[in-house]
């Protein structure tokens, strides 16, 4: 059977970053560009939201802190409680400020990895959408202690983000590379090493660049391919590529596995106008079911 997609939130400007949070059978996602979180719950299907001081880039529940999230805003990672109701978020402390030395960047996306430590990215100031300063970004990991440490530097657009315990892997996306790298991945330090590229675009007859991603349970990823139209499947042992599921939005941003059984993958996407206008569903988050396989829980942020 072939998949399917559904729109099952009305759209937003840019969202990014889809959460499933598999206690609250929830997804949280943000708007960039709205300055705002969402949750959405697909048993009822109730879209909520909360609009914040500035651009948002993430939101990730903090483990251990039920309607306690960590949420990007701007250049500073804040703790934000938020009982997810429209309007009602609070930013109640910051937890770190990065990327000091370029004022105008901005975060661009986070997860944790799966001992709770924030590995979040930035990218430089985008002056109109779509054009940006290149090579101002950066990618960092936040420890629990709140500590920041530099993994990565001279990044167009921090993006992808997700780990392979088996395979002691961590994937990763600067999405102006076409492609994505692969470094070792220590679970117990959170330290990463040794990157390679182990997909390129360009080798598959790709348009578009690399987006958020996700990891099923066989370890090939799922990645939002921006200005492509679709979802991407890729075995990144092999390089392969082995499916390509169309959405219809052309800008898709992001993905995550949810669901009861977590074998939903929800998928963000973006209505932005860069010369041509971008009509619904564009900008909705969807849902695509029969795909025949299982994702990992998403992991929680841990802060002291």
């Amino acid at each position: 059977m072939a998949p399917q997609v559904t729109a099952v939130t009305e759209p937003v400007t840019l969202g990014e970053g889809p959460h499933w949070d598999h206690r609250e059978q929830a997804l949280y996602f943000v708007s960039i560009f709205d300055r705002s979180i969402h949750k959405y719950v697909p048993a009822i299907k109730k879209h909520t939201r909360s609009v914040l001081d500035d651009l948002v880039a993430f939101i990730v529940p903090i483990e251990g802190k039920p309607n306690h999230f960590v949420v990007g805003i701007k250049r500073l990672i804040v703790e934000v409680v938020w009982d997810g109701q429209d309007g009602t978020a609070k930013v109640i402390r910051t937890i770190a400020e990065i990327d000091k030395h370029n004022p105008e960047n901005r975060l661009n996306d986070a997860k944790a990895d799966p001992r709770g430590r924030l590995f979040a990215g930035t990218m430089g100031y985008e002056y109109e959408p779509g054009k940006f300063y290149h090579k101002k970004g950066a990618l960092y990991r936040i420890d629990p202690d709140g500590k920041v440490h530099t993994l990565a530097e001279n990044i167009d657009i921090s993006n992808g983000l997700c780990w392979d315990v088996e395979e002691k892997a961590f994937y990763y996306a600067d999405s102006f590379e076409y492609a994505i790298r692969r470094y070792d991945y220590d679970i117990e330090t959170g330290d990463i090493s040794n990157p390679k590229f182990v997909f390129n675009y360009k080798d598959h007859g790709l348009e578009g660049i690399v987006d958020g991603m996700t990891i099923d349970t066989e370890g090939n990823l799922w990645v939002a391919n921006f200005d492509g139209h679709q979802v991407i499947k890729i075995d990144p042992k092999k390089g392969k590529l082995l499916q390509k599921i169309r959405i219809p939005a052309l800008q898709v941003t992001s993905a995550t596995f949810g669901g009861p059984n977590m074998d939903i993958l929800y998928v963000t996407s973006a209505c932005m106008n860069r010369g041509v206008e971008q009509k619904p569903p564009c900008g909705s988050t969807f849902q695509l079911t029969g795909l025949g396989v299982k994702g990992h829980p998403n992991a929680n942020a841990r802060f002291n």
